[in-house]
């Protein structure tokens, strides 16, 4: 099998390249990006609206565990499919089927319904999240890289901010099925753009579909992701149905090596986990994954109970990271052009490291405002940490493996997401849950009765007094400080493996040429 070989920094000049306007493509791909970046957050805030109507509340994590899923699986598969055919039919059947799973959502009679369609969903995102990133990549020369990340970063950003507004106002204005039918206007418009202005002139050749390897990788993934969201919740870590699903993962990714090593056209080639160039990268990116995980979890608990802040303002503090992140991105091309790759990367998980470090070590019940600086610096951290990785890959390929190679790189960091969630956690768990069964007799009685009731309590807006809130507040403030510092272990770690593993090379040469007009 060829390797493949750095590719021209050049805009794409080859006839395989997207020739039109890039402004408008732009512009259909962040809003497509849009459809899956506002999605956690809106759903999350119709929950209570949705178990009421339709029941099911002991599934409804399910709804969430779905989409998740069958995304992680389907990214390898299409970024494949978009080397071998093209990155529009593929981004234009993705956006088909996220906005079908869309309107069936809308309509869905029952939880169990729900579910299915949001797999459904996924099944659409996963083309989303593998060929809007291959087609900046294709469109934009290695200098102008970052500037694009940054922009597509920055729709997650807006999302953050704009989700549970907007879930909120469709929801009390009209219902919570709104907030699915609202993607399909949005995600018409998205398709309308691309179809016009994204042109391909692919050259047209027969393709062997690597069906047993797609099936294995997808069996693996999916047995891996599954567990990771159980384990600790429907059953535990060491429990016979954690043990069972992970050895079906370990043996289906066994047989998945064996067999792309053979295929003819292998969904996940060899050399993406062979070389040091792919490697070292796609090990950064799911460090990347975990960074972002953990602080999903404990900031906006630690916001409402420590800090007093109200759940709005607690938000802020999980958003300060998805701010910083594209403004970072956006600058990486001036420190990667000028200092390399590896290096930019560094600085990235260096600023990492600094930022989870300096939350351990901050007082009791700190100012809002450090812990607004410890979010943005870490988001910095992550838009220097990604951006370098992201454009290393792709310079690395031409246009006819970039499908494979990005695809790879997001694959990797959505499986850190998965796993930093399971692994985060039962940290942040495990220390809330012995806090509650060290606490004072005297106090037992007005404390939750266990880590679920906390978030019961927050919900249900009940007053604790004085002394049950201060040991409540320093036991989530235990399991935030647990949370940050396996963090910077992870940074570390993710230090070490820049360092150790991405290869040195130069800072890559500006192109010269001239880019498609806007």
């Amino acid at each position: 099998m060829r390797r493949p070989g750095p590719a021209s920094s050049a805009p794409p000049a080859d006839p395989r390249g997207a020739t039109t306007r890039r402004g408008w493509v732009v512009a259909g791909l962040m809003t497509t990006l849009a459809l899956s970046a506002l999605e956690g957050t809106i759903v999350a805030t119709a929950a209570p609206q949705v178990v009421g109507d339709l029941g099911g509340f002991s599934l409804f994590g399910w709804v969430f565990s779905a989409y998740l899923l069958t995304q992680t699986v389907s990214i390898p598969l299409y970024g494949k499919l978009a080397d071998q055919y093209g990155r529009k039919p593929v981004l234009l059947i993705g956006i088909t089927i996220f906005l079908a799973g869309s309107a069936l959502c809308a309509a869905a009679w029952g939880m169990v319904a729900l579910i299915a369609f949001r797999a459904l969903q996924g099944l659409g995102a996963g083309a989303i999240q593998a060929t809007v990133q291959t087609v900046a990549g294709d469109l934009y020369a290695v200098e102008e890289r970052g500037k694009i990340q940054g922009r597509l970063s920055s729709v997650w950003a807006v999302s953050a901010l704009a989700g549970p507004i907007l879930g909120g106002v469709l929801v009390e204005a009209l219902s919570w099925r709104w907030i699915f039918l609202l993607n399909v206007p949005v995600g018409l418009l998205a398709m309308a753009i691309i179809h016009r202005h994204l042109r391909e002139d692919v050259v047209r050749r027969p393709h062997r579909i690597d069906v047993l390897g797609t099936a294995l990788i997808f069996l693996a993934a999916g047995s891996l992701v599954f567990a990771l969201l159980r384990g600790g919740v429907a059953w535990g870590w060491t429990s016979a149905p954690s043990l069972a699903i992970l050895t079906v993962a370990l043996g289906a990714a066994a047989l998945a090596i064996r067999v792309e090593r053979r295929a003819a056209e292998p969904v996940m080639p060899p050399w993406v986990w062979r070389r040091r160039a792919f490697v070292g990268p796609n090990l950064a990116m799911a460090g990347l994954g975990l960074l972002f995980a953990g602080p999903s979890i404990v900031l906006p608990i630690y916001g409402q109970l420590v800090l007093g802040l109200s759940v709005a303002v607690a938000g802020l503090l999980l958003a300060s990271i998805l701010i910083a992140w594209p403004v970072a991105a956006s600058v990486s091309p001036r420190l990667y052009l000028r200092i390399g790759f590896r290096r930019s990367s560094m600085l990235g998980a260096t600023l990492a490291l600094v930022a989870c470090t300096t939350f351990v070590l901050l007082p009791e019940a700190p100012p809002a405002g450090a812990v607004l600086g410890v979010g943005l610096v870490l988001g910095a951290g992550c838009g220097l940490l990604s951006v370098p990785m992201v454009v290393a890959v792709q310079s690395e390929v031409g246009w006819e493996e970039r499908g494979v190679a990005t695809s790879a790189s997001m694959f990797c960091r959505i499986l850190g997401q998965s796993l930093g969630a399971a692994v985060f956690g039962a940290i942040a768990n495990a220390t809330l849950h012995q806090r509650l069964q060290d606490a004072p007799a005297a106090l037992r009685g007005a404390l939750p009765s266990d880590v679920d009731g906390i978030s019961r309590t927050l919900q249900s807006g009940r007053t604790l007094d004085d002394r049950a809130s201060d040991y409540l507040a320093a036991a989530v403030t235990a399991a935030t400080e647990h949370v940050f510092l396996g963090l910077a272990v992870v940074a570390l770690a993710t230090l070490v493996v820049v360092t150790a593993v991405v290869p040195r090379v130069a800072p890559p040469v500006a192109s010269t040429a001239t880019a498609p007009a806007d």
